[in-house]
C-alpha cells in the first residue's frame, strides 16, 4: 500500500485524513497468471490500481480474441464504461502475469466522493487517465501503420514485448501474428 500512498501523495497531494478515508475502503487482491478479472456480460464493480502485473482487455471471439488494451504496474484499470453505468460489460479483462491490485468498489468510491475533499479529484484523474489511453489508441489506429504502432509499443513499453505473448500484441496493433512476424523480421 506504500506504493499507492506515495502515488496519491505525489499525484493528488492527498491529506492524511483523506488518505485514511480512501485507504480504509481499499481491498488488496492477488491474481495468478491467466485469471479473468472480469468476464464479458458481468458488471464491473471495481476501480483497481495495479501494484504488480499486466492486464489485458479484450473482446472474446470464437476465432481470435480482439485485444484492445493493456494496463501495467502503476496504472488504474477498470472496464470503466461498465463501472460508470453499472451495466454488463461487452469485453473481458485477464491477468497476463501474476497481478497484485488495490481495489475499491463502486459503492465505496461513491462514499469517498461524498466524504472527502479530494475524492472527486481522484475520480476525475482516474477517468482522465482512462480517456487518454483510449484516445491515444484510437488516433494510433487511424494515423499510424502497423509497423509504426509496433515500434511505438517497443520504444514506449519494452517490457511489453518480453512479457506479453506476440498473438496479443498482434491483435492489439490490429494485425495477424504472421504479419507481426514479418514486421519483426524486417526491422531486426
Amino acid at each position: 500500500m506504500d506504493q499507492l500512498k506515495l502515488y496519491f501523495k505525489n499525484t493528488f497531494g492527498i491529506s492524511e485524513s483523506d488518505w485514511a478515508a480512501f485507504s480504509s475502503k481499499l481491498i488488496y487482491r492477488e491474481f495468478p497468471k491467466k485469471t479473468h478479472l472480469l468476464v464479458k456480460g458481468k458488471v464491473e464493480n471495481h476501480l483497481s490500481f495495479i501494484s504488480e502485473g499486466i492486464i489485458r482487455l479484450y473482446i472474446p471471439n470464437p476465432d481470435n480474441d480482439l485485444t484492445f488494451g493493456f494496463a501495467f504496474k502503476g496504472n488504474f484499470v477498470s472496464a470503466y464504461d461498465s463501472f460508470l453505468t453499472q451495466a454488463p460489460c461487452i469485453y473481458s479483462m485477464e491477468a497476463i502475469t501474476e497481478t497484485k491490485l488495490w481495489r475499491i468498489s463502486y459503492q465505496d468510491l461513491e462514499a469517498v466522493y461524498k466524504s472527502t475533499e479530494i475524492g472527486n479529484f481522484i475520480g476525475r484523474k482516474a477517468a482522465e487517465e482512462q480517456f487518454l489511453k483510449k484516445s491515444q489508441r484510437e488516433i494510433a489506429l487511424l494515423n499510424d501503420t502497423a509497423e509504426q504502432r509496433y515500434l511505438k509499443l517497443f520504444t514506449e513499453r519494452p517490457e511489453l514485448i518480453q512479457k506479453i505473448p506476440l498473438k496479443y500484441i498482434a491483435s492489439y496493433i490490429g494485425i495477424t501474428p504472421q504479419a507481426l512476424s514479418r514486421i519483426r523480421k524486417r526491422i531486426s
